[in-house]
């Protein structure tokens, strides 16, 4: 397991428990984020708690501003750099921050009440309600939980989106993005949008860096 997965702090604990086993000790993480130098909480237990991982800050760079208004999703937030994100450039859109860590949720909670973004909502994933289509989406998926359960995560997130709207992902390449990238083409071409309206994905790399892909899935 590399720097920039957060590590087990306890036995069998791993970022994508739902409860952490490990000592909730919350800690100052200085970072920088949407062009503005943040002090944000963290704590052991959840996805890379001591820094801004290289793969989202690679996200995060390479992708275009979010739509300034609508639904806009984080999947698997961590303590919430991306959702931190979202909500400094688009102030007026909602932002759901999914995680079934609750201690990444409540981290997403307190940053979000510390920087004033009153629209974030941190949730787990049955608690966004099945009507919000997503004008964007921006994920760095927890790879690690194993190909079964990232694929059955991003094919009931993907085809929310809204006619028109994009999801970008950073995956590492050594852990599987070129084969990704063609697994979700083939994927999303037999999907079914929730919203019934008959829809084209085209997944393409938008940019490639530091060992890491940024994906676009888009939707027609």
């Amino acid at each position: 397991m590399g720097p920039d997965v957060g590590p087990a702090d306890g036995p069998g604990d791993h970022y994508f428990s739902a409860r952490p086993a490990s000592a909730d000790e919350r800690r100052t993480l200085a970072v920088h984020l949407a062009g503005r130098d943040l002090q944000v909480e963290t704590a052991g237990g959840v996805f890379s708690p001591g820094r801004l991982d290289l793969g989202t800050e690679v996200l995060l760079r390479t992708v275009p501003d979010p739509p300034p208004s609508g639904d806009l999703l984080d999947l698997g937030c961590g303590w919430g750099p991306v959702t931190l994100t979202l909500a400094l450039l688009s102030p007026d859109a909602t932002v759901w921050a999914v995680d079934v860590n609750e201690r990444a949720l409540d981290l997403v909670r307190r940053n979000a009440a510390r920087l004033g973004l009153t629209r974030v909502r941190a949730v787990t994933p049955d608690d966004v309600p099945d009507d919000v289509a997503l004008a964007a989406l921006w994920s760095n998926p927890p790879i690690r939980v194993g190909k079964a359960a990232l694929h059955e995560m991003l094919l009931r997130w993907l085809p929310r989106l809204a006619p028109g709207a994009d999801a970008h992902l950073v995956v590492q390449r050594n852990l599987g993005a070129d084969s990704l990238q063609r697994w979700l083409a083939d994927a999303l071409a037999s999907s079914t949008p929730p919203d019934g309206v008959p829809a084209s994905f085209d997944v393409d790399r938008v940019a490639s860096a530091k060992g890491f892909r940024v994906l676009r899935v888009a939707r027609g």
